[in-house]
């Protein structure tokens, strides 16, 4: 939705106002700091617009009013100037930290590094380990009922239970399990399911479903027990008035690092988008805190993405701060683990 430069002059002040004190602004106090000579009562009317479209609310009555979720978004898209922070200090102090040790010290420095500087949390995903197998057998356990074999190059043998709505026979199970071994053995599950769709025009159409099941379900079995999020400085959260406020916010904020479910949708989402991503509050599903926002930046290896990482903090937080801060971060450990 378009809004005139009057309008956004004073979502922009009173944002960047909130964010700063935490408090509700009145029409009069943005009369003052906004920079426009326009009277209090014409400053109440576009400010009734803006609260009209969703902008702003107002907590009491007579409070003022304070950004809402739909407030901050169009703030940090369209309203928003960063920070021009000195980048070579910067880059100093965050490669100190990152240039040492192994890949997995690397990436808890720099989940320690996002949080130090932001104040908040740092969060990063870990990069995936490929599923790579040798090859895979098929066996018929009883009606309906296929056991997948997969043996990995080193040798490691996982087992899962395929349910199917066929009865295969023997032999279209060894049918199967050959043309899977010939075409992909030594590549990843990943890259089977991306050349799969075309490719099992080959065979029959009745074994499509069991070579798609066994490709789900060989990918998680040969996936690392989970994508590991590592998170640096959650005890910053709890000065948060806004996060820690009262017992339910407490117990969600608890349930987010504990089972981690909600970030690693996030983060595994982030990764697929280029640059800074925000995710705020009451307008994500994925974010279980209204109040709460998080910044993401996908990092690589060799030009390959294979993370996120980001900082977890308010929905007012300095955005101006945060967004250089996880986009040079994310730089930073790319290059420190391509070279690694």
């Amino acid at each position: 939705m378009q809004l005139d430069a009057r309008a956004q002059t004073l979502l922009k002040t009173l944002v960047e106002r909130y964010i700063a004190d935490g408090q509700p602004l009145g029409s009069r106090a943005l009369a003052k700091i906004s920079g426009l000579d326009l009277s209090p009562a014409t400053i109440r009317n576009i400010m009734a617009d803006l609260e009209e479209m969703g902008f702003v609310s107002s907590p009491h009555t007579s409070a003022g009013r304070v950004p809402t979720p739909r407030g901050y978004r169009i703030f940090v898209d369209t309203l928003l100037t960063v920070d021009a922070i000195d980048e070579s200090l910067l880059e100093a102090r965050l490669q100190t930290r990152l240039q040492s040790g192994s890949s997995q010290k690397v990436i808890a420095s720099a989940a320690q590094v996002l949080s130090s500087l932001s104040q908040f949390a740092g969060v990063v995903l870990t990069p995936r380990r490929e599923s790579v197998f040798q090859q895979i057998e098929f066996l018929r356990l009883s009606e309906k009922r296929v056991l997948l074999v997969i043996v990995a190059p080193n040798g490691d043998v996982q087992n899962r239970l395929l349910l199917s709505d066929v009865d295969y026979t023997p032999s279209q199970l060894v049918q199967a399990a050959n043309f899977i071994n010939l075409h992909y053995g030594g590549l990843s599950f990943s890259d089977v399911r991306n050349r799969l769709q075309n490719e099992l025009r080959q065979l029959r159409d009745d074994m499509t479903p069991l070579m798609q099941a066994a490709v789900e379900v060989g990918s998680d079995a040969m996936a690392d027990n989970s994508d590991e999020v590592i998170i640096s400085g959650e005890r910053n959260l709890l000065s948060v008035n806004e996060l820690s406020s009262n017992m339910t916010s407490l117990r969600k904020l608890f349930d987010l690092f504990e089972q981690k479910t909600s970030l690693l949708q996030l983060l595994d989402l982030s990764s697929r988008a280029t640059g800074v991503q925000i995710f705020i509050g009451g307008e994500s599903s994925l974010v279980p805190l209204d109040q709460m926002s998080i910044v993401t930046a996908p990092y690589e290896i060799n030009g390959r993405v294979v993370g996120t990482l980001g900082v977890i903090g308010p929905t007012r937080m300095a955005y101006e701060r945060v967004i250089p801060i996880v986009d040079i971060t994310a730089k930073l450990l790319s290059s420190a683990l391509s070279h690694s």
